[in-house]
């Protein structure tokens, strides 16, 4: 029997950058090598536009260093929701709901190099934007 040809995702950058076609890799080439090293980046923000910026900046310096990528995934949104009372005295039934929305991503780094690491150690992103680096 034939084998099953493996199934690969082409990315291609925005129409500012030159055109390339860029492969990532998928979960069954990573189950392969059980000597990956990987650089999770998780980045959280409260407007998704400054973290979607921020993750596209993170993945496009992975690529100039020749870096495969994983991602990014997004997370669940965490919602932290509040009520407030409007008026202590004669409202006092009358209350107010305030959310704050914390949207995440997560961006896997496979086998990065030393001037990977350094590239985004030195990156400059937009304030209001967290990010947690682990080398898993």
């Amino acid at each position: 029997m034939p084998k099953k040809a493996q199934k690969t995702k082409v990315v291609t950058q925005a129409d500012d950058a030159p055109k390339k076609a860029r492969k990532i890799s998928t979960k069954k080439e990573i189950k392969k090598d059980e000597s990956v090293v990987k650089l999770r980046i998780r980045v959280r923000a409260y407007e998704n536009k400054i973290l979607d910026a921020s993750v596209k900046q993170i993945i496009d310096t992975a690529f100039r260093h020749d870096a495969s990528i994983l991602g990014p995934i997004p997370l669940p949104t965490e919602i932290k929701k509040y009520t407030v009372n409007r008026s202590p005295f004669i409202y006092k039934n009358t209350r107010e709901q305030f959310e704050i929305r914390v949207h995440k991503r997560m961006i896997d780094i496979l086998n990065p190099s030393a001037k990977t690491i350094e590239a985004l150690t030195n990156l400059n992103l937009p304030s209001g934007v967290d990010i947690e680096v682990t080398m898993v």
